[in-house]
């Protein structure tokens, strides 16, 4: 046997159009009814079961509460405190939009910098490079003087060297990069 409250009816005596207003015709079920409803309808009853519990306990909630001054003194320190507060994330936020701007300013500067650097070392690089094809056609023109020299050379007849002799030693100097002046 279960306990009931007063007020209360049992499950046997609720009607299921009260419950779940989609069931029809209206009527009375019995509590061996439930065992026979699908889940879902099982699930909508305790639903709503729920819900009237809550309410119930919000409406008795409500008739309890009594009006003090203590909340009215905590929401004048809160409207104190928000300017404060406020005034602190506008400071900060500010601070922090002045260090982004220098990060950007810095960063900038230090990109065109690099900039500056890579063109000034491109310059220089073709510098170099336009001075090494110069000293490569200055090496060849001296060696086409040379060449012309050669069967005209004094210094090589005193030696007793032949023109076919000097030739050999010459490309053999050149393929070893030890040419004499």
């Amino acid at each position: 046997m279960m306990l009931q409250h007063p007020g209360q009816v049992s499950a046997s005596e609720v009607s299921a159009s009260a419950i779940v207003p989609c069931l029809s015709p209206p009527g009375s079920l019995v509590f061996e009814d439930f065992a026979n409803l699908t889940p879902f309808v099982k699930e909508e009853l305790r639903f709503a079961i729920q819900n009237k519990h809550l309410c119930h306990r919000m409406s008795s909630a409500l008739e309890s509460v009594t009006v003090s001054s203590r909340p009215l003194e905590m929401s004048v320190t809160k409207a104190q405190v928000a300017p404060e507060e406020d005034e602190r994330k506008k400071r900060r936020r500010e601070r922090n939009k002045i260090a982004a701007a220098k990060c950007r300013n810095k960063k900038k500067e230090k990109t065109e910098c690099l900039q500056k650097e890579s063109e000034k070392l491109e310059s220089v690089n073709a510098e170099l490079k336009a001075q090494i094809e110069e000293l490569k056609h200055e090496k060849q023109h001296l060696i086409y003087m040379l060449n012309l020299h050669r069967p005209t050379c004094i210094v090589r007849a005193q030696n007793g060297r032949t023109p076919e002799d000097e030739r050999n030693l010459f490309i053999q100097q050149i393929k070893e990069g030890t040419l004499q002046s």
